[in-house]
């Protein structure tokens, strides 16, 4: 049980190996495609969120030094 901690504790070629045949063991391979284009427009949604709540803040902070 400690070989298999130590074993997975360690970022490497091989546990990463490991964990792509889990990944593919439970979602298959048909599925695994849907799946990063639903990561990937989560993560550009919440990019133009963020940009979108820095453009508003900065849009802000303008207005109240132009009325002091």
């Amino acid at each position: 049980m400690i070989g298999l901690n130590i074993f997975l504790a360690i970022p490497g070629p091989t546990s990463i190996i490991l964990i792509v045949v889990v990944i593919l063991l439970l979602f298959g391979g048909r599925k695994i495609p849907e799946l990063m284009k639903g990561l990937g427009s989560g993560i550009k949604e919440f990019k133009n969120a963020s940009k979108e709540e820095t453009e508003e803040t900065e849009e802000t902070e303008l207005k109240s030094e132009h009325k002091k």
